[in-house]
Protein backbone atom coordinates (compact mmCIF):
# COMPACT_ATOMS: atom_id res chain seq x y z
CA UNK A 1 0.00 0.00 0.00
CA UNK A 2 0.93 3.83 -0.15
CA UNK A 3 2.93 4.48 2.95
CA UNK A 4 2.24 7.93 2.95
CA UNK A 5 -1.93 7.39 2.77
CA UNK A 6 -1.18 4.66 5.19
CA UNK A 7 0.48 7.57 7.61
CA UNK A 8 -2.67 9.84 6.80
CA UNK A 9 -5.34 6.78 7.85
CA UNK A 10 -3.18 6.31 10.69
CA UNK A 11 -3.17 10.03 12.05
CA UNK A 12 -7.07 10.24 11.63
CA UNK A 13 -7.59 6.77 13.16
CA UNK A 14 -5.30 8.57 15.93
CA UNK A 15 -7.53 11.92 16.08
CA UNK A 16 -11.15 10.29 15.81
CA UNK A 17 -10.24 8.02 18.55
CA UNK A 18 -12.11 5.28 15.94
CA UNK A 19 -11.58 3.22 13.15
CA UNK A 20 -14.75 3.46 12.08
CA UNK A 21 -15.37 7.67 12.23
CA UNK A 22 -11.62 7.57 10.34
CA UNK A 23 -13.27 5.62 7.54
CA UNK A 24 -16.09 8.08 7.34
CA UNK A 25 -14.24 10.95 6.93
CA UNK A 26 -11.86 9.27 4.32
CA UNK A 27 -14.40 7.81 2.56
CA UNK A 28 -13.05 4.01 3.32
CA UNK A 29 -14.23 1.18 4.62
CA UNK A 30 -13.55 -0.19 7.96
CA UNK A 31 -12.00 -3.01 6.41
CA UNK A 32 -8.96 -0.60 4.18
CA UNK A 33 -8.53 1.32 7.59
CA UNK A 34 -7.97 -1.56 8.99
CA UNK A 35 -5.82 -2.71 6.93
CA UNK A 36 -3.29 0.42 6.19
CA UNK A 37 -2.79 0.36 10.18
CA UNK A 38 -1.97 -3.14 10.10
CA UNK A 39 0.29 -2.73 7.05
CA UNK A 40 2.00 0.40 8.77
CA UNK A 41 2.84 -1.84 11.92
CA UNK A 42 3.73 -5.04 10.03
CA UNK A 43 6.51 -2.57 8.26
CA UNK A 44 7.48 -1.08 11.36
CA UNK A 45 7.70 -4.39 12.91
CA UNK A 46 6.19 -2.93 16.09
CA UNK A 47 2.26 -2.56 17.37
CA UNK A 48 0.98 1.52 17.17
CA UNK A 49 -2.24 1.07 18.70
CA UNK A 50 -3.72 -0.62 21.22
CA UNK A 51 -6.92 -2.08 20.57
CA UNK A 52 -9.99 -3.28 22.68
CA UNK A 53 -13.69 -3.32 22.07
CA UNK A 54 -14.40 0.23 23.64
CA UNK A 55 -11.18 2.32 22.96
CA UNK A 56 -7.95 3.06 21.13
CA UNK A 57 -4.75 3.80 22.84
CA UNK A 58 -1.32 4.17 21.64
CA UNK A 59 1.46 2.49 22.42
CA UNK A 60 4.82 4.52 23.45
CA UNK A 61 6.24 3.59 20.07
CA UNK A 62 2.81 4.96 18.70
CA UNK A 63 3.65 8.54 20.68
CA UNK A 64 6.52 8.81 19.20
CA UNK A 65 5.37 7.79 15.34
CA UNK A 66 2.30 9.86 15.56
CA UNK A 67 4.18 12.87 16.22
CA UNK A 68 7.05 12.78 13.55
CA UNK A 69 3.87 11.46 11.21
CA UNK A 70 1.86 14.65 11.98
CA UNK A 71 5.24 16.55 10.97
CA UNK A 72 5.99 14.96 7.68
CA UNK A 73 1.88 15.18 6.36
CA UNK A 74 2.64 18.95 7.19
CA UNK A 75 5.63 18.98 5.25
CA UNK A 76 3.67 17.32 2.55
CA UNK A 77 0.83 19.52 2.23
CA UNK A 78 3.10 22.60 2.51
CA UNK A 79 5.24 21.47 -0.20
CA UNK A 80 1.85 20.37 -2.34
CA UNK A 81 0.68 24.01 -1.75
CA UNK A 82 4.20 25.70 -2.87
CA UNK A 83 3.80 23.47 -6.00
CA UNK A 84 0.17 24.12 -6.46
CA UNK A 85 1.05 28.26 -6.25
CA UNK A 86 3.87 28.28 -8.24
CA UNK A 87 2.12 26.35 -11.03
CA UNK A 88 -0.34 29.65 -11.54
CA UNK A 89 2.47 32.43 -10.49
CA UNK A 90 5.46 32.45 -12.24
CA UNK A 91 8.33 32.41 -9.52
CA UNK A 92 11.02 30.41 -8.56
CA UNK A 93 14.19 30.08 -10.89
CA UNK A 94 14.21 29.90 -14.45
CA UNK A 95 17.31 27.88 -15.90
CA UNK A 96 17.72 28.93 -19.23
CA UNK A 97 20.38 27.85 -21.42
CA UNK A 98 21.16 29.55 -24.88
CA UNK A 99 23.31 29.77 -27.98
CA UNK A 100 26.01 31.68 -27.36
CA UNK A 101 25.66 34.53 -29.92
CA UNK A 102 21.96 34.83 -29.81
CA UNK A 103 22.66 34.89 -26.10
CA UNK A 104 24.57 37.30 -25.94
CA UNK A 105 23.57 39.55 -28.73
CA UNK A 106 19.73 39.43 -28.77
CA UNK A 107 18.69 37.50 -25.63
CA UNK A 108 20.38 40.20 -23.64
CA UNK A 109 18.47 42.85 -25.08
CA UNK A 110 15.09 40.83 -24.05
CA UNK A 111 15.30 39.77 -20.40
CA UNK A 112 15.22 42.89 -18.61
CA UNK A 113 11.65 43.23 -19.97
CA UNK A 114 10.88 39.74 -19.39
CA UNK A 115 12.20 40.19 -15.79
CA UNK A 116 10.28 43.33 -15.46
CA UNK A 117 6.75 41.37 -16.43
CA UNK A 118 7.68 38.85 -13.39
CA UNK A 119 9.71 39.61 -11.08
CA UNK A 120 9.21 37.04 -8.94
CA UNK A 121 11.00 34.72 -11.58
CA UNK A 122 14.93 34.31 -11.11
CA UNK A 123 16.88 34.13 -14.03
CA UNK A 124 19.59 31.79 -14.28
CA UNK A 125 21.39 31.75 -17.70
CA UNK A 126 23.91 29.59 -19.28
CA UNK A 127 25.53 30.17 -22.57
CA UNK A 128 27.21 27.37 -24.91
CA UNK A 129 27.08 26.40 -28.42
CA UNK A 130 27.14 22.43 -27.64
CA UNK A 131 24.76 20.34 -27.84
CA UNK A 132 23.23 19.59 -24.08
CA UNK A 133 20.31 17.72 -22.43
CA UNK A 134 18.14 19.70 -20.50
CA UNK A 135 16.74 17.05 -18.56
CA UNK A 136 20.19 16.02 -17.43
CA UNK A 137 21.53 19.39 -17.03
CA UNK A 138 18.24 20.53 -14.53
CA UNK A 139 17.80 23.16 -17.39
CA UNK A 140 14.25 24.67 -18.11
CA UNK A 141 14.65 25.55 -21.60
CA UNK A 142 16.67 25.72 -24.16
CA UNK A 143 17.26 28.45 -27.15
CA UNK A 144 19.18 26.67 -29.89
CA UNK A 145 20.80 27.51 -33.38
CA UNK A 146 19.40 24.39 -35.71
CA UNK A 147 22.91 22.95 -36.06
CA UNK A 148 23.15 22.10 -32.41
CA UNK A 149 21.60 18.67 -31.44
CA UNK A 150 19.22 18.42 -28.83
CA UNK A 151 16.69 15.34 -27.31
CA UNK A 152 14.16 14.34 -29.70
CA UNK A 153 11.50 13.87 -27.36
CA UNK A 154 12.11 17.34 -26.00
CA UNK A 155 9.10 19.66 -27.42
CA UNK A 156 10.63 22.43 -30.05
CA UNK A 157 9.34 25.56 -31.84
CA UNK A 158 11.40 27.59 -34.42
CA UNK A 159 10.80 31.43 -33.33
CA UNK A 160 12.97 32.83 -36.09
CA UNK A 161 15.19 32.29 -38.88
CA UNK A 162 18.10 34.15 -39.95
CA UNK A 163 20.15 34.76 -43.04
CA UNK A 164 24.54 34.12 -43.30
CA UNK A 165 25.75 37.27 -44.69
CA UNK A 166 29.14 38.57 -45.74
CA UNK A 167 30.61 41.09 -43.81
CA UNK A 168 33.65 43.35 -44.17
CA UNK A 169 34.67 46.73 -42.18
CA UNK A 170 34.59 50.12 -44.77
CA UNK A 171 38.29 50.00 -43.97
CA UNK A 172 38.74 46.64 -45.88
CA UNK A 173 36.24 47.58 -48.99
CA UNK A 174 38.45 50.79 -49.43
CA UNK A 175 41.74 49.11 -49.64
CA UNK A 176 40.93 45.94 -51.05
CA UNK A 177 37.77 46.49 -52.86
CA UNK A 178 34.37 45.11 -52.93
CA UNK A 179 33.54 41.92 -54.80
CA UNK A 180 30.71 42.13 -57.39
CA UNK A 181 30.12 38.09 -57.85
CA UNK A 182 30.56 35.55 -55.03
CA UNK A 183 33.69 33.88 -57.42
CA UNK A 184 34.66 37.32 -56.30
CA UNK A 185 35.54 36.09 -52.60
CA UNK A 186 38.33 33.86 -53.46
CA UNK A 187 40.75 36.45 -54.36
CA UNK A 188 40.21 38.17 -50.49
CA UNK A 189 41.16 37.54 -47.10
CA UNK A 190 38.66 35.53 -45.25
CA UNK A 191 38.47 35.37 -41.57
CA UNK A 192 36.53 31.90 -40.64
CA UNK A 193 34.37 29.91 -38.44
CA UNK A 194 36.61 26.66 -37.52
CA UNK A 195 33.61 23.79 -38.61
CA UNK A 196 35.12 22.04 -41.26
CA UNK A 197 32.24 22.64 -43.44
CA UNK A 198 33.59 26.25 -44.11
CA UNK A 199 37.29 25.67 -43.75
CA UNK A 200 38.26 25.66 -47.87
CA UNK A 201 34.76 26.73 -49.43
CA UNK A 202 31.72 28.96 -48.44
CA UNK A 203 28.33 27.58 -50.15
CA UNK A 204 26.84 30.93 -51.33
CA UNK A 205 23.51 31.27 -52.82
CA UNK A 206 21.32 34.16 -54.53
CA UNK A 207 17.42 34.45 -54.58
CA UNK A 208 17.28 33.24 -58.50
CA UNK A 209 20.38 31.05 -58.53
CA UNK A 210 21.25 27.44 -56.47
CA UNK A 211 24.26 27.49 -54.30
CA UNK A 212 27.66 27.69 -55.68
CA UNK A 213 30.97 26.40 -53.10
CA UNK A 214 33.64 29.12 -53.36
CA UNK A 215 37.09 28.36 -52.19
CA UNK A 216 38.08 30.91 -49.80
CA UNK A 217 41.49 31.94 -48.83
CA UNK A 218 41.50 32.06 -44.98
CA UNK A 219 44.16 33.96 -42.65
CA UNK A 220 41.96 33.16 -39.65
CA UNK A 221 40.01 30.12 -38.00
CA UNK A 222 38.13 30.44 -34.95
CA UNK A 223 34.99 28.77 -33.19
CA UNK A 224 34.33 32.32 -31.62
CA UNK A 225 31.84 34.88 -33.50
CA UNK A 226 33.41 37.74 -31.31
CA UNK A 227 37.24 37.02 -32.10
CA UNK A 228 36.37 37.06 -35.67
CA UNK A 229 34.23 40.46 -35.34
CA UNK A 230 36.93 41.96 -33.87
CA UNK A 231 39.32 41.06 -36.40
CA UNK A 232 36.78 41.79 -39.13
CA UNK A 233 36.15 45.86 -37.88
CA UNK A 234 40.00 46.08 -37.63
CA UNK A 235 39.81 45.40 -41.64
CA UNK A 236 41.91 42.06 -41.50
CA UNK A 237 39.39 40.67 -44.15
CA UNK A 238 35.91 38.96 -44.43
CA UNK A 239 33.62 37.21 -42.31
CA UNK A 240 30.29 35.42 -42.61
CA UNK A 241 27.79 36.43 -39.89
CA UNK A 242 24.39 35.48 -38.80
CA UNK A 243 21.89 38.20 -38.99
CA UNK A 244 20.98 38.16 -35.56
CA UNK A 245 24.66 38.74 -34.65
CA UNK A 246 25.36 41.46 -36.60
CA UNK A 247 23.80 43.93 -33.87
CA UNK A 248 24.37 47.65 -35.05
CA UNK A 249 27.49 46.91 -36.56
CA UNK A 250 25.36 47.55 -39.84
CA UNK A 251 23.07 50.45 -38.74
CA UNK A 252 26.60 52.21 -37.69
CA UNK A 253 28.38 51.92 -40.91
CA UNK A 254 31.05 49.85 -38.36
CA UNK A 255 30.44 47.00 -41.29
CA UNK A 256 29.19 46.71 -44.77
CA UNK A 257 27.05 43.96 -45.91
CA UNK A 258 29.09 42.51 -49.00
CA UNK A 259 26.73 40.75 -52.12
CA UNK A 260 23.63 42.19 -50.59
CA UNK A 261 21.65 39.89 -52.65
CA UNK A 262 23.07 36.40 -51.81
CA UNK A 263 23.63 34.60 -48.58
CA UNK A 264 25.31 31.45 -47.08
CA UNK A 265 22.18 29.76 -46.02
CA UNK A 266 19.02 30.23 -43.40
CA UNK A 267 19.32 28.91 -39.79
CA UNK A 268 16.42 28.36 -37.28
CA UNK A 269 16.17 29.50 -34.14
CA UNK A 270 14.57 27.04 -31.88
CA UNK A 271 13.60 27.15 -28.13
CA UNK A 272 13.38 23.77 -26.69
CA UNK A 273 11.19 22.67 -23.44
CA UNK A 274 10.69 19.33 -22.17
CA UNK A 275 7.18 18.86 -21.96
CA UNK A 276 3.78 20.80 -23.01
CA UNK A 277 1.83 18.90 -19.95
CA UNK A 278 2.07 20.51 -16.94
CA UNK A 279 4.28 23.38 -18.02
CA UNK A 280 5.11 25.21 -14.79
CA UNK A 281 3.75 29.56 -14.66
CA UNK A 282 7.73 30.21 -14.92
CA UNK A 283 8.37 28.30 -18.27
CA UNK A 284 4.69 28.79 -20.22
CA UNK A 285 5.30 32.79 -19.12
CA UNK A 286 8.59 32.87 -20.87
CA UNK A 287 7.31 30.29 -23.51
CA UNK A 288 4.40 32.64 -24.01
CA UNK A 289 6.61 35.76 -23.75
CA UNK A 290 9.32 34.88 -26.27
CA UNK A 291 6.24 34.10 -28.97
CA UNK A 292 5.32 37.18 -28.35
CA UNK A 293 8.56 38.43 -29.02
CA UNK A 294 9.01 36.78 -32.67
CA UNK A 295 5.11 36.53 -33.74
CA UNK A 296 6.31 35.35 -37.19
CA UNK A 297 8.46 32.39 -36.69
CA UNK A 298 9.65 31.77 -40.83
CA UNK A 299 10.97 35.08 -41.28
CA UNK A 300 14.40 36.69 -40.74
CA UNK A 301 13.74 39.96 -37.97
CA UNK A 302 16.45 40.74 -38.01
CA UNK A 303 16.72 41.45 -42.03
CA UNK A 304 13.55 43.17 -41.58
CA UNK A 305 14.95 45.23 -38.55
CA UNK A 306 17.53 46.60 -40.96
CA UNK A 307 20.14 47.08 -38.67
CA UNK A 308 20.37 43.72 -36.45
CA UNK A 309 18.30 45.20 -34.17
CA UNK A 310 14.64 43.76 -32.59
CA UNK A 311 11.97 46.11 -32.69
Amino acid sequence: MDRLQSMRVFAKVVEQGSFVRAGQLLNMSNAVVTRHVADLENHLGTRLLNRTTRRLSLTETGHAYLERVVQILQEVEDAEAIASAQSKKPAGILRIYSNVGFGQLQLAQLLPQYAEAYPDVVLDITLGDHSVDLVESGLDIGIFIDFQKFDASMIARQIAVCEVLLCASPAYVKKHGEPSAPEDISNHVCLNFSYDQLRHYWPIASKGDGVTNIPVRSRMFSNSGDVLRHSTLAGMGIMIRPSFALGDDLATGRMVRLLPDHHLGQLSIVMVYPSRRLLSAKVRSFVDFMTDRFPQPDSDPWLACKDGRLM
